[in-house]
């Protein structure tokens, strides 16, 4: 083998080996968020967003304080929001919320996102674009 051809299969497993890696890394950033089926199906303790529909009947305000359910029609998960729930969020409206699932199943979240026409947006960003 010339050393120009071995220079070639070195170049070539270096660029083989770091797409490989790239898109390993980036295969839980492709996906926007999980369903309520996907986080039950495989808990995990990483922060991971979570969207689906608030179930009509369990959204709960107490000051700053909120408790709803997210459903994807085959699953449900109890979500503890500690921060101001956006005004668009209501039952039976579509939500991306961030946070982490505890070991009692309830997701602990500290962003919310309501979708708005064909898109999600933070409460800051919905409350910008009211101006």
């Amino acid at each position: 083998m010339t050393p120009r051809t071995s220079r070639w299969l070195l170049a070539a497993a270096v660029a083989g080996t770091a797409g490989i890696l790239t898109v390993a890394g980036l295969q839980d950033t492709l996906t926007y968020y999980r369903t309520p089926s996907e986080v039950l199906r495989q808990p995990t303790e990483a922060r991971v967003r979570l969207g689906g529909e608030v179930v009509p009947g369990s959204l709960h305000r107490s000051g700053e304080h909120t408790r709803f359910r997210i459903g994807d029609g085959a699953a449900e998960v109890a979500v503890d929001q500690a921060a101001d729930l956006p005004g668009l969020v209501r039952e039976g409206q579509q939500v991306v919320v961030e946070g982490i699932l505890g070991p009692d199943r309830v997701f602990r979240s500290d962003t919310v996102m309501a979708k708005h026409g064909n898109e999600y947006r933070a409460a800051t960003a919905a409350a910008e674009v009211r101006r």
